[in-house]
């Protein structure tokens, strides 16, 4: 049952997203530009053994998921995560995770506001790239005002067309592989995947330390969660998106990475350009760099709305909850939290300024508490999942209407998995500064969280 002091929330914010829209949301949220340029980093660690890293890291993203849906089914809520983390774990845990997911999708959102002036560049390089982040921030917000249903229909569109892309790709791929289409008909085959130094190319320690890197490429999928306080039917459409999606998405990473490496040796692979152009010019079509230019472009329009959609109702959220500023759950006529959705299009005109202004090292620490909060939040789910279980009877347990398979002992052996993630971040040099920066960001949550209490205390 739903808990009476989350019902004003609930009523207010309207449930306009179908189980469409909200499949589409978490495919686009998943699948980005790492998927497009960011791969082949991870292809040099692993060789082709990257495929069987994609397919553990798919595993431990499903498990999230249903350890995430068991909670949204039982209680749909806009905060998701943070309203489940304040109920099972405690107002400090659920006060830290909303406001590091927030966090987190901030600067994945300012990358991508920055990225969408690039690429515009690629085709008008006369015009400031300010002009396009402007641009970019105003539409995207005005749609964010809309509606909830809008905003679904464009993200389902913007989405589709990013993964018709990678259909085509994979399609395409095998023509070559199987018949040598666009190859001088000579076919290819997969020898490609064992020829150059054999599967494990690098060794186990290769595909175990590409991990990491895998594991924020499904970074995202967790919107899922946030998209339950407006979902028409939460019971029904939350598990449907859930139980599809993460096979989706595992199949689009395995099968694109899967045809990339069996029609060039994986040690090429990013030496040339995007394989995905690369894979298009085979075909004969001269075009095809103008022709991702604009999928990457749909694709960081996607992400942008998404990141939008989902601080807005984080924060909406967090605000019932005390945890926020109360002006954060002012709702308009149509359903939308007005407020969030302003203050999120200037903070990100302001952060891609400061993203001219500030060293790249300065920026380099901020980013890489995106890394960070990630699997602060999937451990959170996790944790979360487990109090939620000790929390009910065998009785309750067994009328769950969508239950995590294995309960407790599932969640364990995610949150394992995530710890040895930790411990490889921790490991290479280059994403060390993330535990760092990670450690001295939750210390002032900590002390910000306290500082809040006494506020309210003293207003008492």
């Amino acid at each position: 049952m739903q808990q009476q002091s989350n019902t004003t929330s609930e009523n207010r914010l309207k449930r306009g997203l179908s189980t469409r829209h909200i499949r589409f949301m978490a495919l686009g949220s998943a699948i980005g530009t790492g998927l497009f340029y960011g791969s082949a980093e991870a292809m040099k660690m692993a060789g082709p053994s990257i495929l069987l890293a994609y397919l553990i890291g798919g595993v431990v993203a499903f498990i999230i998921m249903r350890a995430l849906g068991e909670m949204s089914v039982n209680n749909p809520q806009a905060s998701s995560f943070s309203r489940y983390a304040q109920d099972y774990l405690g107002p400090m845990a659920g006060y830290i995770t909303g406001w590091t997911y927030c966090f987190e999708i901030l600067i994945v959102a300012i990358a991508d506001v920055t990225a969408f002036g690039v690429y515009m560049g690629v085709w008008f390089p006369d015009v400031p790239s300010w002009i396009w982040v402007l641009s970019v921030v105003l539409l995207i917000g005005a749609i964010n005002m809309l509606s909830v249903k809008v905003f679904g229909e464009m993200e389902f569109w913007l989405s589709l067309i990013k993964v018709a892309t990678i259909v085509i790709m994979i399609i395409a791929g095998i023509g070559i592989i199987i018949w040598g289409i666009g190859n001088s008909g000579q076919a290819t085959g997969i020898s490609n995947l064992w020829s150059h130094g054999g599967f494990f190319s690098n060794g186990w320690l290769g595909m175990l330390f590409s991990l990491q890197m895998v594991m924020f490429a499904y970074g995202g999928i967790e919107i899922i969660g946030i998209t339950a306080g407006e979902a028409k039917d939460p019971k029904v459409s939350i598990p449907k998106a859930i139980n599809s999606v993460p096979w989706r998405i595992l199949l689009f990473y395995v099968g694109t990475l899967f045809v990339i490496m069996s029609i060039y040796p994986w040690n090429q692979v990013g030496t040339s350009g995007s394989p995905f152009v690369l894979t298009f010019q085979n075909l004969g079509i001269g075009s095809a760099a103008a022709i991702l230019n604009f999928v990457i472009i749909t694709a960081s329009l996607s992400a942008i709305n998404s990141n939008i959609f989902g601080v807005g109702r984080m924060l909406n959220g967090m605000a019932e909850q005390g945890h926020a500023p109360k002006m954060f759950t002012k709702i308009s006529k149509r359903g939308i939290p007005w407020v969030t959705v302003l203050v999120m299009m200037a903070t990100l005109l302001v952060a891609v300024y400061l993203n001219y202004i500030i060293p790249k090292s300065v920026f380099l620490v901020i980013a890489s508490l995106a890394t960070f909060a990630t699997v602060w939040v999937w451990i959170m789910i996790l944790l979360s999942q487990i109090a939620f279980r000790r929390s009910l009877s065998q009785q309750q347990i067994s009328k769950l209407e969508f239950p995590l398979r294995g309960g407790i002992v599932t969640s364990i052996i995610a949150l394992l998995f995530l710890v040895f993630i930790i411990g490889l971040i921790g490991y290479f040099p280059t994403t060390r500064v993330a535990l760092y920066a990670g450690l001295v960001w939750v210390v002032l949550l900590i002390t910000g969280y306290y500082i809040k209490l006494k506020l309210q205390q003293h207003q008492r």
